[in-house]
């Protein structure tokens, strides 16, 4: 018999208020990526999973983001400290989850593999073991999206700077709960045009396959 798990309400947010300052001046967000945006794919994974609800953090081109990626399903936060970095858009993600969230899981806008499956188990996890943080692994290595109980909010939004909650995850090893999933989309983020063109090559897009 397995393991029962309990209906916690988990929260997905998504960041994307981000400068895209290595992309030389691309939006991230907005790159094609197999027949739709990059952002759109992170987004529509969220949605496909066993979370309660889906936020997206915008910051940096709020207009253009949001009027070229459908962001329908979800709800669109925006952040209007993102040029102050990434703890702004922790603390504009958990103010909108409102006070029934028991945990929240923060998804990159920028991991466009990080599928369903990925976010089940981390979710599925939280809800068998309660632990106030829970990371996935992939060979043994830690990676994205992480979840935080609603017990560590507090902290996260005390968070000033361009840091994300990864500094927590350092504060608080014995409050840690790890998933192994299987396969590296949970290592793998865009960050600059070769890791763009090497996702290209690796999933066999041909330039994101144009929308």
């Amino acid at each position: 018999m397995g393991v029962e798990c309990d209906m916690s309400e988990v929260v997905g947010i998504v960041l994307a208020a981000g400068t895209s300052s290595r992309m030389n001046g691309l939006l991230k967000a907005i790159l094609p990526f197999d027949g739709k945006h990059m952002l759109r794919c992170v987004v529509e994974s969220a949605l496909n999973s066993s979370l309660d609800r889906v936020v997206v953090v915008l910051g940096n081109a709020f207009e253009i983001i949001s009027k070229v990626v459908p962001i329908t399903g979800a709800e669109v936060v925006f952040n209007p400290e993102f040029s102050t970095g990434q703890s702004s858009s922790l603390r504009a993600g958990l103010s909108a989850v409102g006070q029934t969230c028991d945990g929240a899981l923060f998804l990159l806008g920028d991991q466009p593999l990080v599928d369903s499956a990925v976010i089940d188990a981390v979710v599925e996890k939280f809800r068998q073991t309660r632990m106030p943080i829970v990371v996935p692994t992939h060979s043994g290595k830690p990676g994205n999206p992480v979840l935080f109980a609603r017990s560590l909010f507090p902290e996260i939004m005390r968070l000033r700077g361009d840091v994300g909650a990864r500094s927590l995850i350092a504060e608080h090893k014995k409050l840690i709960a790890t998933v192994e999933v299987a396969n590296d989309s949970i290592h793998l983020d865009i960050d600059t045009w070769e890791d763009y063109l090497a996702l290209l090559k690796r999933t066999n897009n041909i330039m994101g396959e144009r929308l």
